[in-house]
């Protein structure tokens, strides 16, 4: 990547802006602006409806190669937060002939319709805001075109209103005000989003500037961008003042009282002349066995012409370095944006520290070495998951990571609730308690579901189950926890003689029973019942006051007896019952009480009978329902439960009812239940085997089809949630396919969900495995302590995200993406199940 003189390029930006803008953008085949350097996607994503503003959507800038700025729309707030109201777009437009793409934007609840038309201009694009009728009165002084930048890509940046030099923030800093509730622009359905201390105002930042023109990061001319406003002044805010996970906002009011083309900014992102990605050389940051396949993808710009050949430094004892080995590039062909070829490498086996160098481009520096792979599960088993342990108090060293949560327990969700993490409670309660009664005995056991301290039915439900197959294949007797289920106490790096995994099991399986024998079936989730404590960082034991509501209290006041309080702070279960996830959990407490046997024998035949009974009314409730309905389709999970069943009780009506479920089910999805087929093998006879061959053999054409698909040869996903959950239950189907079928499927596959995982992928080659990876793991994540900026060792972030229309990305300097950056306890509890098989495979 070029290099550049800043104070020459900000003096000369100064006297002249213009100068440094490069060349004009046009409308590409796929529907956005762009010329060499620079992207304008106009809606090519929008806002989703679910969690609303996820930063994802709108109007966006990708500035030489990262996307930087995001959100632009008519917004009703000056810093937009998650569960703020975001525009539906009923249509967008593309004029290829013109050259615009004009969109429609829809606030249904105050029937308020706007269209926002880009058109290229120069060396930028003008965003002109038409209002077909006057804006509704309701809305006048909050609506406005908002655009946002990432913060981390410009704090510390100099910044130009209408000539006035300042500096982008490191840290939130700013002036706000306090006004009434009752002038608080309409909130996503009404949510409560602050702690409501007795106050009836809000909190709203003011404008760090105010100005006809804005110049963003002179000093760095790969983020410079010039926006000017024609009619209405920009106002700079500071999203971070009212949510950690805030962008720099650069907003106009739209005015009262008219009608046609209300607003016109131009925004002119800088192209550097001539610039061309470097390349991002893909590489294994953990490391690579002597004898195993050694190809390193190299993602390279499509203006950048191949080179024929890379190389293999060795660095030796004394510091030296030396050319190790030399090979040629071959090319793969285009990906979305860019363009791949492929350096093999695989014939280097002597082990050592060496480095990759493409042209002027060199790595870090990883290892080969035969124990490479030896440790890559520890940091996600012996940190992350006791870490995510709810309901208890976990200890490390000098570090208390979190109190003891939710002593208070859980009150009854009343009907007809619908809640911000995408949940709601149905008409009835479906259990014997009435709406906001105490659940007694719910707060045990269970597993935080991911960056938020909810407990997800649903995801541990899986982690249970994949303790269950950890403990059932390996046996892992790795013991550097200290877990005591009376105290309610977790100690890090503390054996206490007994197998963490079981110990893992054991905590998981407490809260799903109680589950079932106090509410009579599964819960959908254990959650917060107001907003401000959902999106609450920090300690989990401070979310709530460990006393439940007591609504003839004042505003925090304690009753006499001190057994409650006036916060409104409890948390609810959601107990609409739902057959198809009481089908899974039949599943898991049938495993679960089978590997408990021996260790907890109490909890071990508590579960098997919650086991029983949920299977049997799941299947009679499942029969009542539709055959096309979702619960339906969902319980064909009772594949796998007769499985678990047969497996725990030797029964042959289980048995008899599985083979019935699975050989259709491999016909309609093989890829999707083949782990399932195999988990069954060690408990069938060779016929079973046998016919299942053909499936293998089917499978293994879809693995090879992977290298037709893509350059890195595994089932890359490209949803709002990026794909390495996909990628490792696929590197676990290949590792049992290998174990049964070693003639079927080569282990050599299972090498590229780990190339994957640990670097070997499009956008930046760190690890995606927090702390994995000597050299270069990836530094931030969206866990519980986001707003450190840091991580929790051992989480596995979700990897690449794809955004519409080929643009794939993942932060390490901005971790409040949660679809590229955040760990769950079932993503690491299967990257645990990955880790542990794939150890087994290789050696």
């Amino acid at each position: 990547m070029k290099s550049f003189s800043l104070l020459p390029v900000a003096l000369l930006l100064l006297a002249s802006p213009m100068q440094l803008f490069g060349q004009e953008l046009e409308l590409n085949e796929l529907e956005y602006f762009e010329t060499q350097g620079v992207n304008v996607l106009v809606y090519s994503n929008l806002f989703t409806g679910g969690f609303n503003d996820e930063k994802n959507a709108g109007i966006e800038i990708i500035h030489h190669g990262v996307r930087t700025a995001q959100g632009g729309a008519v917004r009703l707030s000056n810093t937009p937060e998650q569960w703020d109201l975001v525009p539906d777009i009923p249509t967008r437009t593309v004029d290829s002939v013109a050259g615009t793409i004009e969109a429609t934007l829809r606030y249904a609840d105050y029937d308020f319709d706007s269209r926002v038309v880009v058109t290229p201009k120069g060396r930028g694009v003008e965003i002109a805001v038409y209002l077909d009728e006057p804006l509704p009165a309701e809305l006048e002084g909050d609506a406005g075109f908002n655009l946002e930048f990432l913060p981390s890509k410009y704090w510390n940046k100099v910044y130009l209103m209408d000539g006035r030099l300042n500096r982008f923030p490191r840290y939130v800093v700013g002036n706000t005000r306090t006004r009434p509730n009752s002038e608080k622009p309409k909130q996503f359905k009404g949510y409560v989003t602050s702690d409501d201390r007795g106050t009836d105002s809000f909190i709203d930042p003011l404008p760090l500037e105010t100005g006809r023109s804005l110049l963003m990061a002179p000093d760095d001319p790969e983020r410079l961008v010039k926006i000017t406003s024609e009619d209405a002044d920009l106002m700079l805010f500071d999203g971070r003042i009212l949510a950690q996970n805030g962008w720099f906002v650069v907003r106009s009011l739209l005015p009262a009282g008219k009608t046609g083309k209300v607003l016109t900014w131009t925004v002119e992102p800088n192209a550097i002349d001539g610039w061309v990605r470097e390349p991002n050389i893909g590489l294994s940051q953990v490391g690579y066995l002597p004898g195993q396949p050694k190809v390193s993808v190299i993602e390279l710009d499509k203006a950048s012409e191949p080179l024929a050949q890379a190389s293999l430094y060795r660095i030796g004892e004394d510091g030296t370095e030396t050319e190790a080995f030399s090979g040629d590039v071959e090319a793969w062909g285009d990906y979305f944006k860019y363009n791949y070829v492929k350096f093999d490498f695989s014939a280097v086996t002597t082990p050592g520290i060496y480095y990759i160098k493409y042209g002027d481009v060199a790595t870090n520096n990883f290892l080969i070495g035969e124990d490479v792979y030896d440790q890559i599960t520890d940091a996600t088993s012996d940190v992350w998951i006791p870490i995510h342990m709810n309901h208890m108090f976990v200890n490390e060293a000098y570090r208390v990571w979190h109190g003891e949560p939710f002593k208070e327990g859980y009150k009854q969700a009343p009907p007809n609730t619908d809640h911000f993490d995408i949940h709601a409670q149905g008409p009835t309660t479906d259990t014997d308690y009435e709406p906001l009664e105490t659940i007694p005995g719910l707060n045990v056991g269970g597993f935080f579901d991911a960056g938020d301290f909810d407990i997800e039915t649903g995801s541990n439900l899986g982690v249970v189950q994949n303790f269950v197959q950890a403990w059932e294949y390996f046996e892992p007797t790795r013991d550097q926890t200290f877990v005591d289920e009376e105290q309610r106490y977790v100690d890090l790096h503390r054996p206490d003689g007994k197998p963490d995994v079981l110990q893992y099991l054991e905590h998981g399986t407490l809260n799903l029973v109680a589950q079932a024998e106090i509410l009579g079936h599964m819960a959908l989730t254990l959650t917060n019942s107001v907003l401000d404590n959902y999106h609450h960082l920090g300690d989990a034991a401070s979310i709530t006051d460990g006393l439940p509501y007591n609504p003839e209290l004042g505003p925090y006041e304690v009753a006499a007896d001190g057994k409650s309080s006036g916060v409104k702070d409890d948390m609810w279960a959601f107990t609409s019952r739902s057959p198809g996830r009481d089908m899974r959990a039949a599943t898991t407490l049938a495993a679960a009480s089978r590997a408990l046997k021996g260790y907890n024998d109490d909890l071990s035949a508590r579960a098997l009978k919650q086991s029983k009974r949920l299977l049997s009314e799941a299947t009679e409730l499942l029969a009542e329902m539709p055959e096309d309905s979702n619960e339906r389709r969902w319980g064909s999970a009772d594949v796998s439960s007769n499985l678990q069943l047969y497996i725990t009780t030797g029964e042959q009506q289980y048995a008899d009812k599985f083979a019935e479920l699975l050989w259709p089910a491999l016909d309609r999805n093989v890829s999707w239940n083949l782990l399932t087929a195999l988990d069954a093998i060690p408990h069938m006879d060779a016929a079973y085997k046998e016919k299942l061959r053909p499936y293998v053999e089917e499978y293994r054409e879809y693995v090879m089809g992977l290298e037709e698909d893509n350059p890195y040869g595994v089932p890359i996903g490209l949803g709002n949630w990026a794909g390495s959950g996909q990628i490792v239950s696929f590197g676990t189907t290949l590792c049992f396919a290998n174990k049964y079928f070693p003639e079927i499927i080569a282990k050599d596959h299972a090498f590229k969900v780990t190339d994957w995982l640990f670097g070997n992928h499009p956008y930046h080659n760190y690890s995606l495995v927090a702390t994995l990876g000597a050299t270069r793991p990836k530094n931030v994540f969206y866990g519980n302590n986001r707003a450190d900026f840091s991580f929790i060792p051992g989480n596995v972030a979700p990897g690449l995200l794809f955004r519409q229309p080929d643009h794939f990305e993942n932060y390490d300097d901005w971790p409040f993406l949660w679809g590229q950056n955040e760990g769950t306890i079932g993503g690491n509890t299967n990257y645990l199940i990955f880790g542990t098989a794939f150890k087994n495979t290789v050696k």
